[in-house]
């Protein structure tokens, strides 16, 4: 099957700011793709690009088989865009709300009513269709923000940052959401900050930096590419740290902090390269005191590829 999503060189400028720097992406059809960076690496942007409410200064770029400049009608009508924040009417109800989208969207007063109780019932949402949404909890009004994006069925959704602010316990119920989107073959594209939420929910990863697609895959490969483990040091004092950090100057490092004397070195995890980075590191084996392994994570990742200049500091 063709990809769902194809950009090719996106390029995109605000006066003297690069926000996009030549992206290139393919997202296949039925997947979740997560976009993962900080704030600021372009990642709206190219949400806003692809979903046909910016331009890019430069590149091409598919959705749904349709270019996103020569047929924004045709990619609109194949794609569902949920924003950082709910954009629900706190005073109408539940009900009222999806069966208005319905409408806008074109949908007949028995279409829309028949739409609305489906998007209700699909999203855990029934008993509280006749209450007010302003009633709602904060994970509540996602899905129901959500549902109202899918009065029309998509090919394509865009989750920018769907669960910024949520409690976990509304997090979870929106990562299920998801979820049940994918099985039922739907392609989602979601940005996020949440290494975990990529974690879980994605096929694969892109993660951005200063408008640049820096890496890409699964989670798996993202892991392996910086390191199969981590080795966690904490110094015994403050002069036995910065000896340290300055014996890794130049070197990859996946947490610092000066704060808990803590160091973060990538390591294979076999017992001989631990031995030989606890000998590099403190050769007179009173620095060090104490270490622990952890497998490598996405915060390893993102630290990694996202944070050189910090990581590289002392």
């Amino acid at each position: 099957m063709p990809p769902a999503i194809e950009a090719t060189g996106l390029r995109k400028a605000y006066r003297d700011l690069q926000v996009l720097d030549s992206i290139d992406l393919r997202v296949e059809s039925g997947t979740v793709f997560s976009l993962l960076g900080p704030n600021g690496a372009g990642k709206t942007t190219t949400v806003r690009i692809l979903a046909t409410l910016t331009d890019a200064d430069a590149g091409r770029a598919r959705v749904a088989g349709h270019d996103v400049r020569a047929e924004r009608s045709a990619v609109r009508r194949a794609i569902s865009l949920t924003g950082q924040f709910a954009a629900v009417d706190e005073l109408q109800t539940g009900a009222e709300n999806l069966r208005m989208m319905a409408r806008l969207s074109g949908l007949s007063r028995t279409a829309a009513d028949r739409r609305a109780t489906e998007l209700l019932e699909r999203f855990d949402l029934a008993d509280a269709g006749r209450r007010p949404a302003r009633t709602y909890s904060g994970g509540m009004r996602r899905r129901l923000d959500l549902a109202a994006g899918l009065v029309r069925d998509a090919e394509v959704i865009f989750l920018d940052e769907p669960t910024t602010g949520l409690d976990p316990r509304s997090r979870q119920e929106l990562w299920q959401v998801v979820r049940d989107l994918a099985e039922g073959g739907t392609t989602v594209f979601l940005t996020t900050q949440y290494l975990e939420e990529a974690d879980l929910l994605a096929d694969r990863i892109a993660v951005m930096d200063a408008g640049r697609v820096v890496a890409e895959g699964t989670a798996a490969e993202l892991k392996a590419r910086v390191a199969g483990h981590r080795l966690d040091l904490v110094l015994a004092t403050t002069a036995d740290y910065e000896r340290a950090a300055l014996r890794l100057a130049g070197r990859a490092a996946l947490h610092r902090s000066r704060e808990t004397l803590t160091l973060g070195v990538p390591t294979d995890g076999t017992a001989a390269h631990v031995r030989a980075l606890l000998d590099e590191l403190d050769p007179e084996r009173t620095d060090i005191a104490r270490f622990s392994l952890h497998t490598a994570t996405l915060d390893d990742v993102f630290l990694a590829l996202t944070e050189k200049e910090q990581l590289t500091h002392v």
